[in-house]
Order: C-alpha cells, then sequence, then structure tokens
C-alpha cells in the first residue's frame, strides 16, 4: 500500500439536542442561563428546516458523508461530548453529553480514533470522563488527548495499518480553546492532555512523547484543540507552533478544531496543516448570531499520505450542509461559499482551493522536491 487517505472532522458533538433524537435519549434537564431542556435545541432546529425524526437510527446524523467516510482507511474525529450518565455536571454554562447506548452512532460511521483533550470532554465532571473512556474502550475505539492519570492523557492513540506500519494520533488542547487548568491530568488526577503555553518547551516535551512511542515506518498525528470558536485569524504562534510539531517533533499532519466554522489550510514542507477544520456535527440550527460565518457548511478532510514518508500526496474535501441534524450535499451556492471562504483564507499560505467536478473540493498547492 503506496498511499493511506485519512478522514478527518473537526469537532463532532453529539450530544444534548442531537442525543435527544437518537435512540436512547439522555435524561433532556440542562443547567444553561436560558435553556433548561435538550429539547428545547430540537425544537429550534425544526423551527428552522423542518422535522427531525425521533428515535432515529444511528447512521441518520452522518447522513451524505457516510459514504464517504467509510472509503478512508482511518477515521478520526474530535468527540466533543462526554459519554455518561453522570449527573455531576461542571458549572460552566454548557454541557454536553450523549448516552453510553448510544455510541452505535460512532459505531456505524467506523470511527476509529476519537480525540479528547477538548473543553467538553468532562462537562460531566471525572465520574463522566471515565464513563466516556470506558465506553469508547467497549466499543473498539481509540483514544488519544484524556485518561485517568497524565501517562494515559499523553499515550497516542496506535492504528495498525500494515504489518510494520502503524499511525499514532497524539492529542491535545491549548487554553485558547478554553479548557480550564483544573482539567489538565497529572501523575495521580484525570483529565485532559492540556498545554500550560504553546512554547518551545512545550514541543520539545511532544517531542519526546513522540519518539518514546514511535517505530520505523510509524505515521504521527497531531491533533489540537485551539484558539476561539469563531473568526479567521491564524495567529502566528499557533502557526510556528504547526510548524514546530512537524520540524521539531517529527508530525506529518497537523489536525487542527475548535472553531466552529472552518479556516485556512496550510501545507509546510508537504505536511498538511489544517488551522480549524470546523464544526463537523452539532445541534446549533436555529440559534442566531454569527450567521456570516456559515457554520452550517462543513468537510471531511480526506487527505492522502505517502505511507512511507508521511508526506500529503493529494487533498480533497467533502463538503456538507448541517441540516434537521444531518449531514447532507450543498446546493451548489453553499458549495461555492464554502470553496471561495477556504480559497481566501489559504492563499495567505501558498495554497488554492478549487470546485471539483463531483461536487468535492479539491486543494492544490506548490509541491516541495
Amino acid at each position: 500500500m503506496d498511499t493511506v487517505t485519512l478522514a478527518l472532522c473537526g469537532d463532532v458533538m453529539l450530544g444534548r439536542g442531537v442525543d435527544q433524537i437518537l435512540p436512547h435519549p439522555s435524561e433532556p434537564k440542562l443547567h444553561e442561563p436560558h435553556v433548561r431542556s435538550a429539547l428545547t435545541y430540537v425544537e429550534l432546529a425544526e423551527q428552522a428546516n423542518g422535522p427531525i425524526p425521533h428515535h432515529a437510527g444511528f447512521t441518520y446524523v452522518w447522513g451524505d458523508a457516510l459514504a464517504e467516510m467509510r472509503q478512508a482507511t482511518m477515521r478520526v474525529i474530535n468527540l466533543e461530548t462526554s459519554i455518561t450518565t453522570s449527573s455531576s455536571y461542571e458549572p460552566k454554562g454548557i454541557n454536553y453529553r450523549m448516552h453510553p447506548e448510544n455510541v452505535g452512532c460512532l459505531r456505524a460511521a467506523g470511527i476509529d480514533c476519537c480525540a479528547l483533550a477538548n473543553n467538553h470532554v468532562l462537562d460531566w465532571g471525572v465520574a463522566g470522563l471515565d464513563e466516556t473512556l470506558d465506553t469508547l474502550k467497549r466499543a473498539g475505539i481509540r483514544v488519544a488527548g484524556a485518561g485517568l492519570t497524565l501517562a494515559q492523557a499523553e499515550a497516542p492513540a496506535i492504528m495498525d495499518l500494515t504489518p510494520g506500519r502503524r499511525i499514532l494520533v497524539f492529542a491535545f488542547g491549548a487554553a485558547s480553546s478554553g479548557i480550564p487548568e483544573r482539567w489538565a491530568a497529572t501523575p495521580d488526577r484525570p483529565g485532559v492532555h492540556r498545554l500550560g503555553a504553546l512554547s518551545a518547551e512545550s514541543v520539545a516535551r511532544i517531542a519526546r512523547l513522540v519518539q518514546a512511542a514511535r517505530r520505523p515506518g510509524d505515521i504521527a498525528v497531531a491533533s489540537i484543540h485551539w484558539g476561539p470558536n469563531w473568526g479567521y485569524e491564524v495567529p502566528g504562534e499557533f502557526r510556528d507552533f504547526a510548524h514546530a510539531l512537524i520540524d521539531q517533533a517529527g508530525f506529518s499532519l497537523v489536525h487542527g478544531h475548535s472553531s466552529h466554522h472552518a479556516q485556512g489550510i496550510e501545507v509546510y514542507r508537504n505536511r498538511l496543516i489544517l488551522y480549524g477544520a470546523g464544526d463537523f456535527l452539532n445541534d446549533y440550527e436555529g440559534i442566531e448570531g454569527y450567521e456570516t460565518f456559515r457554520g452550517d457548511l462543513t468537510a471531511l478532510y480526506l487527505p492522502q499520505l505517502s505511507s512511507t514518508t508521511g508526506e500529503l500526496r493529494a487533498l480533497r474535501l467533502a463538503p456538507f450542509q448541517i441540516r434537521r441534524f444531518r449531514l447532507n450535499r450543498p446546493l451548489q451556492d453553499d458549495l461555492r461559499w464554502l470553496c471561495d471562504r477556504l480559497d481566501r483564507e489559504s492563499r495567505q499560505f501558498g495554497v488554492r482551493v478549487e470546485t471539483d467536478t463531483d461536487g468535492r473540493l479539491t486543494v492544490t498547492w506548490r509541491k516541495e522536491t
């Protein structure tokens, strides 16, 4: 096998309203300042876009994306949802959870790895994190970025490609994404792999983790939760950190997320950097504000990597629109809008994004030799 194709998603939020339409909804009670029931988010979405089936099958939310995801070699998401029946909520205003019996939703899409170093995995406390980890393990889904100890949170998810070749996914979250400092894992406290700063010291520490886990032939992927929910600016420190992860830690790909909409794409030394993959699934339909960012438009990133060097050979995006809590093929005007915005934001990095004849987006860049 000369190449491996990954399916990379941004934030996948299967809790709250989405959880309510799945076969095993959680207790809908919320602890938000203005909304007291998760069913309210279902009602808002239905008012905006029409009826949503309740007790929908596990494949429903993936919609038109399912076929694209199944064609990839491996599928990696940032799971921005606790999977738990815990009632010990964190008093932070927004708490996402999915019922453990709805984990079949992740299995239905063939998810191989969930990055968990984000600002929602501990929404229902340590008990919620413990149940999330246990549920995913029993489902056969690998995790990275959170654990019952620091060593577990730092450890990569390991997925076999062919005999002697593996993909290692390391996940970490930055303070800029809103991860509370108290959520950081320690040698004797559960939590997430939280970065105190995007510093040279952080890069050096991550490089040591990669070196300790890596075998010849492995491809290392860095999945990082960073930055605010809205806005296209890529801070200089983000770009410097991403470059250092490639140059010094040896990563072949940087999978960035946290923004609710897609951000610019860079290819650095023939390695892919996604600064913000955008939300892939959420329950935000009908919520007003930030419409100019078109958070309803999302993309599945399908990088084709050399299985020997990890270099980016090709990159295509499968675009979708979230409607009725389902991923749908976008209309032509929406496809053009997403293409134009991604192209605009990626040009600064020497990358161009264009529409293809089959409704996908094709990414081109100047390849280094």
